[in-house]
Order: structure tokens, then sequence, then C-alpha cells
């Protein structure tokens, strides 16, 4: 397609702000229509970005504004609904994680959105830490087996809410629109992440609780451990209640190497091929911060990674590089970064958390990714 990318935002609020501020940032997007059932949030991105009209319906919108391409970002367990009106109105879609909160539903979806690809639309998820610079250098690493064998991996997600976040919305902290409490809403990129590095997950075991909140359904803590179809193992941890909250940490190790990503930086990089070298990413590659003109990333194409503490630019600065990818997936019929298939793997995975963490033993990612458990009770009690 030619000229500027129409955008109808759905969801004005926190995050969908944010995406409002990439797009109307971004050289390839202009915002139509800002689309709201509260119409204090769409007026707020109305004033923020003065081109987009406001509707409290997206019906009204896809009506009246013809838009290009359709940015979910409500509660949710409303995505999906959503996203089959802007594929039945012709649009590309793009969906906030996650992708829903029902494994059935969304693999249903699926199906739909299959369909919708093969006739010329672009359907994604957001996962906007799979462009970051350290997550694409550590992914190619592990893919092209520069890290031998993998072995293992750590990950953590490890930060804080108070209870007014939990009170400040309804449909926050309860499994019919939030899906899930530490890890689908809080630790879901970094589960995904974990896929990415390690490959198809098998088996997990899980134990949640709710341990500093109130009058939640969902869990502010759970842990796993993860078996992959490679024989290598991980442990996740998620939580929002570790006071004042720290930084998201992810290890991953093989027979060859390690990499280390903390805060969305590189903070370690070994291979045995680049120590046997005398290269970046050899002996000494810890750095305390990033690794700032290291190969790994440098071979990338982002540039390198800055070091020190986060900005507030930095908050936008991965869904900016996802909408690089989103435009010239529009633009050339390519497949985008992020696929409908690579989300339900993920919704898959941590409903199998969830799962386990009711039940109380090993499951089989398979079989929630089949339907299977779909009736488990998964209320997590106070502890």
């Amino acid at each position: 397609m030619t000229g500027l990318i129409r955008v109808a935002l759905v969801g004005c609020g926190v995050i969908g702000r944010n995406h409002a501020r990439v797009l109307g940032e971004h050289p390839a997007f202009t915002l139509a229509a800002a689309v709201d059932p509260v119409a204090e949030n769409a007026a707020r991105v109305v004033a923020e970005h003065p081109s987009p009209v406001a509707y409290a319906e997206l019906a009204d919108a896809l009506r009246e504004q013809k838009p290009d391409l359709v940015v979910i970002c409500t509660p949710s367990g409303t995505h999906l609904d959503l996203a089959r009106q802007a594929i039945e109105a012709g649009a590309h879609v793009v969906i906030e994680k996650p992708l829903d909160v029902s494994v059935a539903r969304a693999a249903e979806f699926a199906a739909l959105a299959e369909r919708a690809v093969a006739a010329g639309r672009m359907i994604t998820v957001i996962s906007q830490h799979r462009f970051d610079p350290a997550s694409v250098a550590v992914a190619r690493a592990a893919h092209d087996g520069r890290f031998g064998k993998l072995t293992s991996a750590v990950a953590s997600v490890a930060w804080w809410r108070d209870q007014a976040y939990y009170d400040g919305g309804a449909w926050r902290g309860t499994w019919r629109l939030d899906g899930g409490g530490a890890l689908m809403n809080q630790g879901v990129h970094t589960a995904d992440l974990l896929l990415w590095f390690l490959g198809r997950p098998v088996e997990v075991q899980a134990a949640a609780g709710l341990l500093a909140h109130e009058r939640v359904e969902v869990e502010d803590t759970v842990a796993a451990t993860v078996r992959f179809e490679s024989g290598a193992v991980a442990v996740l941890l998620a939580t929002a209640a570790a006071y004042p909250g720290l930084t998201t940490r992810i290890q991953v190790h093989g027979t060859e190497g390690s990499a280390v990503i903390d805060n969305d930086r590189l903070e370690y990089f070994h291979t045995r091929s680049a120590a046997a070298s005398g290269g970046p990413g050899g002996a000494g590659s810890v750095t305390g911060g990033a690794l700032t003109g290291n190969q790994a990333e440098a071979e990338v194409g982002f540039g390198d990674t800055p070091a020190g503490p986060r900005r507030d630019d930095d908050f936008v600065l991965g869904h900016r590089r996802q909408y690089d990818d989103i435009a010239r997936a529009v633009a050339t019929g390519a497949e985008p970064g992020v696929t409908v298939p690579d989300a339900l793997r993920s919704l898959a995975f941590v409903r199998s958390v969830y799962v386990s963490a009711a039940l109380g033993r090993p499951i089989a990612v398979a079989d929630v990714l089949a339907g299977k458990y779909s009736d488990v009770h998964l209320d997590v009690r106070p502890v």
C-alpha cells in the first residue's frame, strides 16, 4: 500500500495512550480514530493527538473512518471480539498482549487469522521485547548454536503493584478480563522471551499465591519449573509483591556459552568460540551494565543498547521497534515478527502454569493447547 497507514486505536487507557504516542510519532502511521466507551479516555487521546476522531464503538469507527489498521488495547478478555470485527471490515490488526485469556477462544481465532493472513491481512500481537537489541542478540546466538546445547534458564519478574493498582480498575485482578495476575499481566513478555530463546515447552510444575493484596481473584506471586522439548529446564518467577520493585532478568545457559539480560540490557554475553578467538563476547564479558559496542548487539542492526538507568523514553522504545516491523509487514505483505501462533503458544504456556498451580501437579502444555483443563477452577486464595 502507499501513503500513511490509517489507524483506529481501540482502548484509550494507559497502554492505549502509549500506543497513541508511538503511532503519533511514527512516519508510517496516522491516527484516524480513538475508540473507547469511556468518553474522557478517547477525549484525552484526541487532545494529545488532534488527528483522530473520538468514538464510543469500533463499529462506528470502522464504518466512518475505514482504517487500514486496528490497534486493540482493551482489557485482555475483550481482545478477540474486537479483532474479529476488524478482520471482517478488511483491516490489518494489532493486539496488545496477551492474545486473549482463553486458550480455546484464542485457538479458534488463530484459524480465522490464518485465513485472513492468506487473504492479505497482517495480524500481529504486541511482544515488544522481542525487538530489544539484547533479546535479538540472545535469540540469534541461541538459535545459531553459539551457546552450544541449551541446558537451562532463569527468568525473574520481581515487580511491585500496590493495592490501589488493583482497586483502580474493576477488570484488574479478574480471570474473566485480566486472565491472571503477576504472570499473565506483568510477566507474559518474559515468558514469551523464555519460549523464544529455548523453544517448545513440554511440561510445567508451578505454585502460586495471593500474598500481598486483597479483593483479587488472581495470583500476585507464581513460581514454575519448565521442561523444554530440547531437554533444557528453566525456572520462572513472576510477582507483583516484591517491594519496591526490582528489574526483570533472564539468564540463558548452554554448553558453549551464557547470556544475561537485565532491565532489557545485555549485561553478560560469553561464548567459547569468541573466547578462543579473543573476540567480543569472550572472556571477561561481564560489564555491570550493557555490552555497549559488543559485536553480539552491533550485528542486530539496532545499534548499541544504552547503558545506565532507564529513561522515560525507554518504555516505548520496544513498541517503536515493533511498529517499524508492523509498517514493514503492512507495506510489503511479509510476515510480521510476532505471529498469532507465537502468541497462542505463549498463552497456552501461561495457562499451563496456572493449571499446574491449581491442581498441584505437572501439566503437559500440549494438553492445555488441545483444550484440556478448560473447566479447571483457577481462583487463588489469599495466603
